[in-house]
């Protein structure tokens, strides 16, 4: 039971990490970026992102269905897309 409760709350003190940095919908529209420059920032953002979101899912011994779920998660909610 005392796993559990650590697990959950490495989890939560985990995605309140990615949270605190701002998404790349923010920082794209704060560089006032547009057009190519904007896609191109974009894209880079998100496989970075992905890298940290799958290598968090590798800290917590996350697979199957559960570690897709938390990268799937992770990686919308570092680059600012809706759930």
């Amino acid at each position: 039971m005392v796993k559990i409760i650590v697990a959950a709350a490495a989890a939560l003190f985990t995605l309140n990490a990615f949270a605190a940095e701002p998404s790349c919908t923010l920082r794209a529209t704060e560089k006032k970026l547009a057009g190519a420059a904007k896609n191109s920032f974009m894209k880079k953002c998100e496989r970075d992102s992905k890298t940290s979101c799958e290598a968090a899912a590798a800290e917590k011994k996350l697979a199957g269905a559960a570690k897709n779920s938390f990268v799937k998660k992770c990686v919308n909610d570092a680059v600012g897309k809706a759930g």
